[in-house]
């Protein structure tokens, strides 16, 4: 059997993108509001960026975080990208506002260690516990992966690992919405965990493939981000941050169909197969207001009839091997 690494808390973790004003504006009373709400929950896995609201998640994360005892909770944040401060705003897609500094990508070893010392500094919680490196990915990066591939490789892996065995983190991976990287990642060096966002859920399947079956392997594990896929699972009408496609909608309207037969809140059975998969160790919905994160704490723990997962098989809506609770 693989050595298992070191891995956040679960099922249930906090994403921490809309609180970086991702889409609409969220006020400070709500946002702390949120937070409070999670580790009220029992939530102990929260997960930010520089890279949302650029700073303005990690600002409101540490404010609340740093009067939580640090031992009690595992953080996470990412790399790959320098705030440099600047006059005014940078607004990023899909971010509707942020803090006064500019995004400036990097992913050498140089930039890997500076951004998690800065990310201690907005947050000052003493800590990091895992640094996934951000966007590494073509569909951020485009003709430009490759080469940013290799200096990631060559720099961020190799400073991450340093910073791993020097205990400064615990553990690094890849925070992606693409299998690819994390399959080559795990090939061309050593991470923990990936955070892997929309290519696992009840309308994509594409972490079963390889990656899951490889991070098995090594005893890594995944954190699932974009469990509802940005919304469509959830009654919403966008797919991977953009409007769903006819064909999305209507697998989604089966699954939604099967879900009413059942008595089952699709949101419920969306969240609960997410976890069920051995090699996911934690679930992050994002939240921007605290009766959402108390709803989807309370998803988790709801009551799903066997005969509901095997509805979805015996209707091809979920292959017969998907392991579900």
């Amino acid at each position: 059997m693989p050595s298992q690494r070191f891995a956040p808390p679960g099922p249930l973790g906090f994403g921490g993108a809309p609180l970086g004003d991702m889409f609409d504006r969220v006020d400070e009373a709500t946002a702390e509001a949120s937070l409070e709400a999670a580790w009220e929950s029992g939530i102990r896995y929260y997960d930010t960026a520089p890279h949302y609201g650029a700073g303005l998640s990690e600002h409101r994360f540490g404010a609340v975080l740093r009067e939580k005892p640090r031992d009690d909770y595992v953080l996470s944040t990412k790399v790959g990208r320098l705030l440099v401060p600047s006059v005014e705003p940078e607004i990023g897609e899909p971010f509707v506002s942020g803090l006064m500094f500019r995004r400036q990508v990097d992913y050498s070893a140089a930039a890997a260690r500076r951004s998690v010392e800065d990310s201690l500094q907005r947050m000052a919680v003493g800590r990091i516990d895992i640094a996934y490196v951000h966007d590494l990915a073509p569909d951020h990066l485009g003709d430009g992966y490759d080469e940013a591939f290799r200096t990631a490789r060559d720099g961020a892996f190799r400073e991450l690992t340093r910073m791993r065995e020097e205990g400064l983190i615990r553990a690094w991976g890849l925070g992606v919405n693409l299998t690819e990287p994390c399959v080559r990642a795990l090939k061309e060096s050593d991470p923990d965990v990936f955070l892997l966002a929309g290519r696992y859920s009840l309308l994509d399947l594409s972490g079963l493939e390889e990656l899951f079956p490889l991070c098995a392997g090594r005893g890594a594990h995944i954190v699932v981000g974009g469990p509802y896929n940005s919304g469509l699972l959830a009654g919403g009408r966008n797919f991977d941050y953009q409007e769903a496609g006819p064909e999305q909608v209507a697998a989604r309207d089966r699954m939604a169909a099967v879900a009413a037969e059942h008595g089952v809140d699709l949101k419920a059975a969306a969240l609960q197969f997410c976890a069920a998969h051995p090699v996911v160790a934690s679930v992050i919905p994002g939240a921007k207001h605290p009766d959402r994160v108390r709803q989807n704490a309370a998803l988790m723990k709801q009551e799903i009839p066997a005969a509901f997962w095997a509805a979805l098989k015996e209707q091809a809506l979920l292959p017969p091997d998907a392991p579900t609770p």
